[in-house]
Formats: structure tokens, sequence, C-alpha cells
């Protein structure tokens, strides 16, 4: 079905149509189905523009026809129109398409809602927003848009100045599922096991209901996400094999801390200012972040020192992890150090998905600390928190006090504690919503007994 049948279908009201709307439909029929939880609950009533950015892979076209569908259940046939920059051949084609689009509205239309999905698939796709917008014919319509490339989008949106309405907030970021949606909509329990398959995902709902039904990551959904970040890399005119060259040396450095000279130099490529440019554009697509080292005096990450780039989308992490790891049991097999590695990588992942649900601008910049022999993995002006693979001990950390008076350290391992400067959690309490910018879930397991991520005894937590 084409988008002039499609919006002859909504004009309609026609959406329980089994061609209408079809990432929905095939959502619906699942076993495992998941709820989107990254802080945009509702949508406006007001007119505005509204841009949801987020990895391929994730689920924002199936949520976009979601809405759809609940705009014309809420507000009736004639309230929601659909678009696909997909299928418009250059800015000119979409300007053109809105235009006529907007005009098929049914005139008693409470609510007007345009969707407008991978937007960012269109050059200058602003320009063919901003014609319409001058001219009036958005006063009344909210459009709502999403797209792959961060960078597009913001900066993109950042040349909208004054014509995205009186929202309250016009950004979001499509954000991986939460380990609590995974496990609501896989039927699973709070186990170690249920943890690993979750950060084999990376959040991503189609591998979220691949390792569910079949206890693996498919080779089709390895190669999905690989095709996207091949495909951007190419549209940016840069080298493949550079690009695969610096993603190996991702791995290869793991936790570690690198400079843009060393990263450049091991990776083959001309100089630190390329090696940047990969590493922009792996954090534009989400993919990785930019940890740079913290100034506890300053409060200010320091940008010559080197940093560390930890993967925030486990998915494409797995694309090129030397090991290929694509079931529980692979995980489980590799060395307790690259596990580790793992592990701080899901706490980023985890981090950064918080931050963009409070709206943060750039969730992905994670700094760290380091100075005379003690490090805390990620650091920001309002949390310090320290990833462990293991058993950890408030004695370990008996340094923070007095080298961070009044501040709160957060210590994510095998191990649940509290005492006047820290609080110790399990991977299970952090992942469900405890720790920094959580909502402290609480368990919702049916049985008692968890085993911890690593291999010591057994952990007994509370159940419901």
């Amino acid at each position: 079905m084409d988008v002039n049948e499609l919006n002859q279908a909504l004009l309609e009201g026609r959406i329980d149509d089994p061609q209408v709307l079809p990432r929905w439909q095939a959502m619906a029929k699942l076993a495992a189905t998941f709820e989107w939880d990254f802080g945009l609950d509702t949508l406006p009533t007001q007119p505005g523009v509204l841009l949801v950015r987020g990895a391929r892979q994730y689920g924002k076209s199936t949520w976009m026809e979601a809405e759809v569908r609940r705009t014309i259940q809420e507000f009736g046939a004639g309230s929601a129109l659909f678009l696909d920059g997909d299928h418009a051949k250059d800015e000119q084609d979409l300007s053109e398409k809105i235009s006529q689009t907007v005009g098929l509205f049914h005139p008693d239309a409470l609510v007007r809602r345009l969707f407008i999905d991978e937007i960012t698939a269109v050059e200058n796709w602003e320009k063919a927003l901003k014609r319409p917008l001058d001219r009036g014919e958005l006063s009344n319509v909210l459009v709502v848009t999403t797209g792959s490339r961060a960078s597009d989008l913001r900066r993109g949106f950042e040349r909208l100045p004054g014509r995205k309405g009186r929202l309250e907030r016009t950004q979001w970021i499509f954000t991986p599922l939460s380990y609590k949606a995974f496990l609501k909509g896989t039927h699973q329990e709070a186990t170690r096991d249920s943890l690993v398959a979750y950060l084999l995902t990376g959040g991503s709902p189609v591998a979220c209901s691949e390792i569910a039904d079949s206890g693996q990551i498919p080779a089709w959904v390895i190669e999905t996400c690989r095709d996207w970040i091949l495909g951007e890399c190419a549209r940016e005119g840069r080298n493949r094999r550079s690009l695969i060259a610096v993603m190996e040396q991702l791995h290869r450095l793991g936790a570690s801390p690198v400079g843009q000279n060393k990263l450049a130099k091991e990776a083959g490529l001309t100089n630190n200012t390329v090696a940047s440019g990969y590493i922009e554009l792996l954090a534009d697509l989400l993919v990785v972040g930019i940890s740079g080292a913290w100034d506890s005096n300053k409060n200010v990450e320091v940008a010559r020192r080197p940093a560390k780039f930890p993967f925030v989308n486990l998915l494409a992490a797995l694309v090129w992890a030397p090991q290929a790891p694509r079931t529980v049991a692979e995980f489980l097999s590799m060395s307790p150090s690259t596990q580790g590695v793992w592990m701080e990588w899901l706490a980023a992942q985890e981090l950064a998905r918080r931050r963009a649900i409070r709206g943060d601008e750039d969730p992905q910049r994670l700094p760290y600390w380091s100075q005379e022999g003690h490090e805390i993995d990620f650091v920001d002006k309002e949390f310090h928190v320290e990833v462990k693979r293991g058993k950890t001990s408030p004695i370990d950390f008996t340094w923070f006090p007095k080298v961070f008076p009044n501040r709160h350290l957060w210590v994510i391992g095998d191990s649940s504690w509290k005492t006047d400067f820290g609080t110790g959690l399990d991977w299970q309490e952090f992942m469900l919503g405890g720790g920094p910018m959580g909502d402290a879930i609480p368990y919702f397991r049916t049985s008692g007994e968890t085993q911890a991520l690593g291999f010591g005894e057994p952990t007994f937590l509370p159940s419901q």
C-alpha cells in the first residue's frame, strides 16, 4: 500500500484493515510485545513540531504507526495523516507532499497530526519543512517526525527557530527498551540469564523478540544493524574499511582511555582529526558514547585528555565483536575481564537511556574520573557511578568521601549495601530502575531466588 492509499484509508478510518499500518499489525501478532518507554507517553494536542531520533531497528516506525492508530481512535477519521521520508525524491518533493497532504485533514478534526517517518532520509529536510511552516500551512497541525541520524535532526532542528510551536519539549530520543519492558514483554523473570539476554539485544525490540523465541540473536538482525551503520558511513563519504578498523579498536581498547592520536594510529587512519570524525559519526548514530576525563575541581570535562568510547548501543557493539556472542551461553563462556567490559557498556547504555528520557541534549556523553590510582567510570555534576563485575564492598571506597565530600557514590555489581557516602546496587536493582535518575522500580519476580551475574554464590532478592 503506497502513501496515497494509506492516507485514503486514514481519511476513512480504516485502521483495522490488514494492509494499513503493517508494522503495527505485525507487532500485534508477535508472542513478545513491548511497551515503549522513552518518555513521550502521550502526544500533545496543540500544534507544533516534534522530532524523535534514534537508532534503526529500535521500533520508531512501529511506534509511529501505533500513534497514528491511537490518533484516529481518539479523534476520528481524518485526524492523522502519514508521509515517508524514504519515498521522497528530494527536499522539493517532500515540501510539495507536505503541502498537498495538509489539505486533506477532515475540516471538523479537533486535532490534526501529520506523521513523517524517517525525515532525515531527505537531504536538507529542514528546508522542506520550513516552507509550509512559513506559509502558515501547518499552523494548526502537530508534525511528528522520526529519523535515525541524531546530528541531522539536531542540527536541522536548530535551523527552525521560532517555527516549532509552543510545545514544552520538542526533541526526544527513541531509547532502547528498558530491562523492565524486556522482562514484561517476554514474560521472563529477572535472573542472570535474562539480564545477559537483554545485554545481547541492546534493547532492540526485534532482537529481544528473536532471543526470547529462539534463544539467540540471528544473523539477519546483526546484518541489518551492520548495513545501517555502513550505509550511514557511505552517506558521509567515509571509508568503510576505516570505520570497521575504528570499531575493532573500540573493542580491543574496551574500557581503557585512549587519545585520538593513538586511536588514529592503531586504526591506520591519517591523523586524529580523521579518527575524531569517525567517533563523531558513531556518536551521532547513538552507537558509542564519548567519555572524556572529568575535572572534579572545576566540574567540567577536559577535552584534551584521553577519553573512553563506551558502546551505548550493544546490538551495534555485537556486530563487530571479536568473539561474536549470539547466545547467553556464548557470552558466559567469555573471560571475566571481557564480560566486565560489556557490563560497563551495559551501564553506559542504561545511563544514556535515562539521561535521554530526562531530556539531556547529549545523553551519550558520560565522563570518567581518574586520579592517584582511583577511578570512577561515569561522573557528571549529579552522579558518580562505578561499575564492577562481581561482589563489591564499601571498604573498597572509603577514599571516596575524602575526595568527593558531600557527594554520593553508586557502585553497581553483585552486592547490595548502603553507607553515608554510597550505595551498592546489584545488577538487577540497577537495571530495574535503581540508582541515579532511576525510579526504584520494585521487583516483580514470581520467585525469590535469582543468581547474580557474577559467578559467586546465588543472590536472594525480595519478590512480590
